[in-house]
């Protein structure tokens, strides 16, 4: 999706206003009218992004994984190769592994802001992992409003409040931010696909379980 598209795209859009969501014309990001996003984020010193981290930072072998948070293969690939690569290679030690955002679409990008603003790694692990658990849940209207509601809705469960979320979707220095890392990301490692992988800088696409630990076992020797 365009960066237009995805940082300021107009109607059917969700603003705050006291303490619930309205159908409104500004966007659901950052509470602005179409066009004004960019302007405003690009008036703010950019919000460094980092890398969200599990394992060992030190460990021979890096996977990086490229993933959408509306992806329903990201989400079965969560529920399944993730656990076991988690068990026998992230918790052991044996490799480093990097969760990378894609964003395809708003709601994407508007889970990932609030995922990431305690920045927290702990937090945003446990958070990404809900998310891929009730992903069917927070999507399933297809309605902006009802999508940002749903996320809310989540994140007070994991511990967040109304004031750090209000705080976290009209962050438009932080909506840009992500974008211009993803894009610049996704350009970099020819990424189009999600769920995609990385090991040790060669792109593979999403496997079975037997087949990631065939690649991780000859990295590790």
């Amino acid at each position: 999706m365009k960066r237009r598209m995805l940082l300021a795209a107009g109607g059917g859009a969700a603003l705050v206003a006291g303490a619930g969501w309205f159908v409104s014309r500004p966007d659901p990001v950052t509470g602005l009218l179409p066009g004004a996003a960019s302007a405003q984020a690009s008036d703010a010193a950019a919000p460094e992004i980092v890398d969200m981290v599990l394992g060992d930072p030190d460990a021979a072998v890096e996977v990086i994984e490229y993933a959408s948070y509306t992806c329903p293969h990201c989400a079965t690939f969560h529920a399944d190769q993730f656990q076991q690569i988690k068990a026998n290679y992230i918790d052991e030690g044996k490799i480093r592994f990097v969760y990378r955002e894609v964003y395809f679409d708003r709601p994407g990008l508007w889970a990932s802001m609030i995922a990431r603003s305690p920045n927290n790694q702990d937090f945003f692990f446990a958070f990404t992992s809900t998310l891929y658990e009730k992903q069917r849940e927070w999507l399933a209207s297809g309605d902006p409003a009802t999508i940002v509601q749903e996320l809310r809705r989540l994140a007070k469960v994991a511990g967040l409040d109304d004031a750090a979320l209000d705080a976290a979707l009209s962050d438009a220095a932080k909506a840009e931010a992500l974008y211009t890392w993803y894009q610049a990301n996704a350009d970099r490692d020819g990424i189009t696909s999600t769920p995609s992988f990385l090991i040790d800088g060669r792109q593979y696409g999403n496997m079975a379980y037997p087949a990631f630990a065939d690649i991780l076992d000859a990295r590790i020797g």
